[in-house]
């Protein structure tokens, strides 16, 4: 973690070195001497951070690094806070003075560090015996002993130690005999200690496999194997398998050699070689080609914990990839209680416990075993022992030597990643236990803690879903909701895993957790999150190095000068979302650091100008679900500004079901022209000046507009058309009767994936159908004279389609082989509706379909029976005459059509909400609304941009 303070202050470094900040008399040379120090260490510390758990002496040399760092990068913003207090303060003497003092401590502040620096620099030379090549290999093999010990346990389990096993090795089996004849890869992923090196040992020795195979091998790969290791370790199995003599001289063999003994080994023979826990892709890249594709049915199989890496070795092959998943419910359990309790059942006083600790688990097998081995050594009789457990699992992990072999399979994920990513993932201990991360919000979030770097050709935004995807792909994070266009929505950590990296984010002073008051805090408080209460009696603590302060479930609200009376200056993030908030944040306006700023879903009803207008480093700035409904015109002066998420969801009634409120903006909105987001903004006002600004912003990606008015359309389209990086687009008329007029748009944004459109349309606009990357396509109020499917069923990435009195024809026809990538359909107030038909393979991928307030349509759509995908269909306020069609206790002359799809609900609107019945559970007379409701429920589908 230490190579990642100093890359992130050597990246924050790069600016001063470009000219783009200038510095005071006696600070250059000691930012030049600082740049050059944290060089000759970095190099130092790739190693130094991954053996210093095992070093004491290493670790405190690591920490002071870390300490020095972080006070650099303090200085350095406290540097350019004199600097622009200097350029602002104009002619007062007072205040010229006071800046003057200020440059000459910082001059000497650095001066300090910098001698300090040179003097733990020179101390690393104490070191070098211990990293030289035969010691690091040593260490490593050292620190990583437990882990591999147990591993090798795991290969020696009996059937009869394992759970859960049974179905996923009869797929494995089946993928490794059967099939085509040339060579295949089989990869095994997932999390660490989930399972996968126990479940292709198991595979590996049954009886079947071995038959079927005549050369078999298997090669356990660690983090830090070399090449030539690999190949020879390889060889000689291969060599011991067959009986044959291992070839004189392969212990001096280079890797081409080797390859050569090995292909030739096995060109004529149907082999099976399995690769265990390959880390980087260079591992396989480098053994695939000594291994022959002879068209013997051989196979390859590969355990790994990167997916990217699974997927990658198995399509040159064509080869299958084994996600493996969580134990089952009752497969945990019995795991558990056979490790707890020896074989017995678990005391009816324990269960609750237990299955609270189970639930941390989350069906990771290596947890279950770690922890269970723990509670056999309690005494059942002392409930509180295993009370204890539940509120301290954290601490438990940390001092238990028991479960040193667990936390040290999940530090290998941790320390195996590059430093740019160490940040990103620790960051993730500020949010609460099973708490959803919101993706745009923690990508945002990265942004404004400088964790992102900038790369040439890529946004921000980019780079950070570039780093998310990376650790979604070592199963770092669980991805929790999709979108139904498939983007990832939310994401949550692993229970025990969050508990792992608090504890290294503790150690580490990445981030002080705080969930109640009396909660000790550390000495220097960089990043604070608080969980639940505010830790106002110890507002006599320094928070002056604090960067980021966010909330989780505060009841209260206490201003922040009151919280934190001696300053935090240096505030980056200020993240007040859920919090019981009226006012605006009058303190934030001395906070010039300050990047991102969030006030959603407080009660908050304006934003004051003059305050608003000095943040001029502010990035994110979130209103959603606040009672703001105008911005001043300060707000321009942010030219950094990249997202302004300004609206609220309307759900007064079913009228107003999809409806968002927006607000006003300034009139010369295009002078913000980093923005990438605003959402939503309305059109008329000031002669709809606004609509023309649209156009500067050259940067949006999401952009939503309400209150367009139909004499405004020309003057919009040419705006849009000049926003070619626009992935989403939202456009609303000023009523259900007002027209919006889009025909003038010749040349759509190329990249748009999400269009909504409330309003009539004269026509559908004619280069919808050119829109190739759109997946989500809403049109509400359009009252079309024609039928639009038309002219959407040849959109090649369509997957969501929702119409909302969109067409007057009593017909629609989902023509054969049309709408091939369709995955949701909803149809909702079509008035002269009388008969909705589905051709054959038409909508093959449809999994949902929703239909409503469709009043003349009196049966189920003809030939819904070929929609084999689908798994839920919902009717919302319609006929009981259709109703009565499907039900099963009535004539029911179209419930056999329906049989196959898994989820068939009648939900109504009542009260301000859904009441949902499902299909097996209507009335003997066949009436939904008097059957059982399985539950209530707001309005499912929301239009977001």
């Amino acid at each position: 973690m230490a190579e990642s303070a100093v890359g992130f202050l050597l990246q924050r470094l790069a600016p001063v070195f470009e000219n783009k900040v200038k510095l005071f008399t006696g600070v250059q040379a000691e930012v030049i001497y600082l740049k050059g120090q944290l060089e000759l260490i970095r190099a130092f510390l790739r190693v130094a951070d991954a053996l210093e758990e095992s070093d004491e002496e290493l670790k405190v040399w690591v920490k002071q690094v870390r300490d020095v760092v972080h006070e650099a990068e303090d200085l350095l913003d406290e540097l350019e806070l004199v600097q622009v207090h200097n350029l602002t303060n104009g002619f007062s003497i007072y205040l010229r003075i006071r800046n003057m003092k200020a440059r000459y401590r910082i001059a000497h502040d650095l001066k300090s560090i910098n001698s300090r620096l040179k003097a733990i620099s020179s101390s690393r030379k104490r070191f070098l015996s211990k990293l030289d090549s035969s010691s690091v290999a040593s260490s490593s093999i050292n620190t990583g002993n437990a882990w591999h010990d147990q591993r090798g346990d795991a290969l020696l389990l009996d059937n009869t130690d394992l759970v859960g096993i049974d179905r996923p090795k009869k797929q494995v089996i089946g993928w490794l005999i059967n099939g085509c004849p040339g060579r295949k890869v089989i990869s095994v992923t997932g999390m660490g200690g989930i399972g996968k090196t126990t479940l292709v040992k198991k595979v590996y020795d049954d009886p079947d496999v071995k038959k079927h195979f005549k050369a078999c091998a298997w090669v356990t790969v660690s983090q830090s194997c070399k090449i030539e290791e690999l190949l020879k370790d390889l060889a000689k199995k291969l060599f011991s398998e067959i009986r044959r003599p291992i070839p004189e001289g392969m212990e001096s063999m280079c890797s081409d050699k080797l390859k050569m003994i090995i292909k030739d080994l096995l060109q004529k023979k149907r082999y099976l070689v399995v690769f265990d826990d390959v880390w980087h892709m260079y591992e396989w890249e480098a053994v695939k080609y000594a291994l022959p594709n002879n068209n013997c049915s051989s196979r390859i199989m590969i355990t790994t914990r990167r997916s990217d890496l699974a997927f990658t070795s198995t399509i040159e092959s064509n080869g299958k990839v084994y996600n493996l998943q969580p134990l089952k419910q009752d497969e945990a359990w019995d795991l558990f209680c056979r490790n707890t309790f020896q074989g017995d059942s678990c005391p009816s006083y324990l269960i609750d416990i237990c299955k609270y600790i189970l639930r941390k688990c989350e069906g990771l097998p290596l947890a279950i075993v770690a922890i269970s081995g723990v509670l056999a050594t309690k005494d059942k009789r002392r409930i509180d022992e295993w009370g204890m457990i539940c509120h301290s699992l954290g601490a438990e992990i940390q001092g238990n030597g028991k479960l040193d072999n667990f936390k040290t399979v999940l530090n290998l994920s941790f320390n195996d990643l590059p430093y740019h990513l160490k940040y990103c993932f620790l960051y993730l201990s500020v949010f609460p236990q099973d708490y959803l991360i919101q993706r745009m919000r923690l990508i945002r979030l990265w942004i404004a803690e400088g964790f992102i770097e900038a790369k040439e050709g890529k946004t921000k935004e980019d780079v950070a879903h570039d780093y998310l995807k990376e650790l979604l792909n070592r199963n770092l994070i669980q991805v929790a909701g999709t979108t139904t266009d498939g983007r990832v929505k939310t994401l949550r950590v692993h229970d025990l895993l969050r508990e792992i990296i608090i504890l290294k984010s503790k150690d580490q002073n990445f981030a002080s957790i705080v969930k109640e008051q009396s909660a000790a805090w550390p000495e220097k408080i960089r990043r604070l999150s608080v969980h639940g209460t505010l830790p106002y009696r110890q507002q006599h603590r320094s928070v002056s190095q604090l960067r980021s302060f966010l909330m989780f479930g505060v009841g209260e609200y206490v201003p922040l000068g009151k919280l934190f009376p001696s300053g935090f200056k240096l505030l980056s993030v200020l993240d007040y979302q859920d919090a019981p908030l009226k006012k605006f944040p009058l303190a934030v306006i001395d906070l010039y650091h300050l990047r991102y700023l969030s006030l959603r879903n407080t009660k908050v009803k304006t934003v004051p100008g003059h305050i608003i207008g000095k943040l001029h480093n502010l990035e994110t700035f979130d209103l959603k679900k606040t009672s703001v409904r105008e911005l001043p015109v300060d707000i321009l002066k942010l030219q950094k500004l990249r997202h302004l998420l300004v609206y609220q969801l309307k759900f007064k009634g079913y009228a107003q079901f999809h409806s968002k409120d927006g607000l006003k903006a300034p009139s010369e909105i295009g002078k913000l022209k980093s923005l990438q987001k605003l959402c939503f903004v309305e059109a008329n006002q000031d002669c709809g000046m606004i609509i023309r600004q649209l156009g500067e912003l050259s940067q949006l990606r999401r952009l939503g507009i309400l209150k367009l008015r139909e004499e405004d359309g020309m003057a919009f389209c040419l705006s849009i058309e000049r926003l070619t990086n626009l992935h989403a687009l939202s456009v609303a008329s000023e009523g259900e009767s007002k027209v919006i007029d889009l025909t003038f748009l010749c040349s759509p944004p190329p990249f748009l994936q999400r269009l909504y459109l409330s309003g009539r349309l004269q026509e559908l606009p004619s280069w919808i159908q050119s829109l190739h990357s759109l997946a989500r396509l809403f049109l509400k109020w359009s009252c079309l004279r024609y039928d639009p499917l038309v002219y959407l069923q040849d959109l090649p990435n369509l997957a969501h389609l929702e119409l909302l009195k969109v067409y007057d024809g009593d017909t629609l026809h989902f023509r054969s082989g049309k709408f091939k990538k369709l995955k949701v359909l909803g149809l909702d107030k079509f008035d002269g509706l009388e008969e909705v038909t589905v051709g054959k393979d038409a909508m093959n991928c449809l999994e949902k379909l929703s239909i409503g307030r469709c009043e003349l349509l009196k049966k189920v759509p003809s030939g819904i029976e070929n929609l084999t995908k689908l798994k839920v269909l919902e009717f919302f306020d319609m006929p009981d005459e259709l109703m009565k069609t499907i039900c099963p206790h009535g004539p029911g002359k179209d419930y056999c059509k329906v049989l196959h799809i898994p989820d068939v609900y009648s939900t109504y609107w009542r009260d301000g909400g859904w009441d949902v019945y499902a299909l097996d559970t209507f009335s003997r007379d066949c009436s939904p609304r008097s059957g059982t409701l399985i539950r209530s429920h707001e309005p499912r589908i929301q239009w977001k941009v």
